[in-house]
């Protein structure tokens, strides 16, 4: 059963071939049989079994609330839950409890999902590895698939050479892919949502900016963060999405346009579709492997009708540095709160306030998170401002026009990579740096975010080493819809594999009975 697709889980509950209970068991043990993954900080057993309870007697009523009644979810720990830590994996903030729920955890649970517990995360989701954290590096579950150790001939006994789930939402991506979760909150700042997912095999979906609330998201980037969704498959997507969206009056941001329905269409026409490929996309760094996969569903898209076309975002060269001057000016802002005060970590020194302020900030801030303050602080230095934030807040206008020219050209979606290259083992991760890597990762994420456009990275096929590689769907803005109404469509083509967890498998109860390969499906060449 927790091998389903969401929907499938709810109509079996629905019927009475499973209870919220017994499916929230199931989940408690798996996420204690994978506790070796880090993907929870904190698991909600008690506060999920009283859900369950609770959802069991509605269904024993007939009243459920809907597709979401006893379905077991996870939430990133950058969200405010109501008597549930919530540290964003820092020191500063652990023993934190928040008075209330953010808007996102509001709604699911008012539809009756069952939380899970927090999932760990790159400290204040800043990084691309999920490695930073207070809790330690979170590991991808596709390490010890099936298929990796066949193909990369990695020896069960030795876990010495484990991958990195990419980042920051890294936890809640290894929750879904382990199956102990139908669907899991990440958020997306410059790819934090579908860096993971690429690297995990699963479904990671960012909104367009304004479409779902970020109230009770613990500020990253103001301009730039989006909750983000995390699931097995693009249906269950547009479920979670279809319950998140929507007009908040506590986030002023969000748009007053009606939500957008659950569900999408079963069939699309893609004949009518234009497809853009952005060349500057094509960068040395990319794998041969991410290239071959990338070419070869544009050729799918062209077998059945659609207009493939080669399409320029010309500013795309600058879009790295702009973000992260960007980036790091809103943090330095918004970090400015941690101070020691009113929650959260503070220092015992107590010569005076400054040096309690100081104090509290370098035992609460890693050396990732005080790097991006200081580098922030320095570019809104009152002789610095125009020469780097008000420079890169109109080179971000320029990357902003360039995808509105691609769009009024008549082009639907773009179709891009997400990562550079399959996860990579974490002892080769750490050799470099948070903020090269950063830069690195993001290269085809974070400029949607600067657009505040809707991007979906869908899996598509094994690597020659048996791991995922994912590619990324990006559409115009608020056109979230139809933007999964074509990953649908993607999905579809190149049926991706259901994961192997050896150990966790072997009984078969987990595998998806539509999880085998078939020939339509993208193979490497």
């Amino acid at each position: 059963m927790l091998g389903r697709t969401l929907r499938e889980v709810s109509a079996a509950l629905k019927q009475g071939q499973v209870t919220p209970t017994e499916l929230c068991k199931n989940c408690i043990s798996l996420i204690k049989k994978t506790k070796y993954l880090n993907a929870y900080i904190t698991v909600s057993e008690e506060v999920a079994l009283k859900q369950a309870e609770e959802s069991e007697k509605r269904y024993k009523q007939g009243q459920s609330l809907g597709d979401l009644d006893g379905i077991p979810v996870a939430v990133k720990d950058n969200f405010s839950t109501t008597g549930i830590e919530t540290t964003c994996a820092s020191n500063m903030l652990k023993g934190y409890v928040p008075p209330y729920n953010a808007t996102v955890v509001q709604r699911l649970l008012d539809q009756g999902a069952l939380l899970m517990g927090k999932t760990n995360l790159d400290e204040f989701a800043m990084g691309s590895g999920s490695t930073d954290g207070v809790f330690g590096p979170v590991r991808n579950p596709w390490t010890y698939s099936k298929q990796y150790r066949e193909r990369s001939r990695q020896d069960a006994g030795d876990d010495s050479h484990w991958l990195i789930t990419g980042g920051s939402s890294g936890g809640s991506a290894a929750a879904v892919a382990a199956f102990t979760c139908f669907a899991a909150l990440g958020s997306d700042t410059g790819g934090s949502t579908r860096n993971p997912a690429a690297h995990c095999g699963i479904v990671g979906f960012k909104p367009s900016y304004g479409l779902v609330s970020r109230h009770g998201l613990i500020p990253l980037v103001n301009s730039m963060d989006v909750p983000g969704i995390l699931t097995r498959c693009v249906d269950d997507t547009a479920i979670v999405l279809g319950i998140l969206a929507g007009h908040d009056p506590k986030d002023s941001t969000t748009v007053r346009d009606p939500a957008q329905p659950a569900s999408i269409p079963g069939r699309v026409d893609v004949s009518r579709l234009c497809i853009g490929i952005p060349k500057e996309y094509l960068v040395p760094e990319l794998s041969s492997e991410v290239r071959s996969l990338w070419s070869q569903a544009a050729d799918l898209f062209e077998s059945e009708g659609a207009k493939v076309i080669e399409v320029s975002l010309p500013h795309t060269c600058y879009s790295i540095v702009c973000y992260h001057v960007l980036c790091t000016s809103e943090v330095a802002s918004n970090m400015a709160r941690f101070d020691g005060l009113q929650y959260g970590h503070r220092s015992g020194v107590d010569v005076s306030t400054e040096a309690m302020y100081a104090a509290t900030r370098q035992e609460g801030f890693n050396d990732v998170v005080r790097g991006r303050i200081l580098s922030g602080n320095f570019f809104l230095l009152k002789e610095n401002y125009e020469n780097y934030f008000v420079k890169a807040q109109k080179v971000r206008r320029l990357i902003v026009k360039d995808f509105v020219d691609v769009f009024e050209s008549g082009v639907d979606v773009l179709l891009t990579p997400t990562t550079l290259t399959e996860a990579v083992p974490y002892l080769e991760f750490i050799k470099e740096d948070n903020r090269t890597r950063s830069a690195q990762d993001d290269i085809f994420t974070q400029a949607v975010n600067m657009a505040g456009l809707p991007a979906v990275s869908v899996p598509v096929a094994l690597s020659n080493q048996g791991l995922p590689i994912g590619l990324q769907l990006i559409g115009r803005a608020f056109c979230d819809q139809q933007l999964l109404t074509v990953a649908k469509w993607f999905e579809k083509q190149v049926q991706f594999p259901v994961i192997q967890l050896q150990g966790l498998m072997d009984d078969g109860s987990l595998v998806l009975e539509n999880g085998k390969l078939t020939s339509a499906s993208l193979t490497q060449r």
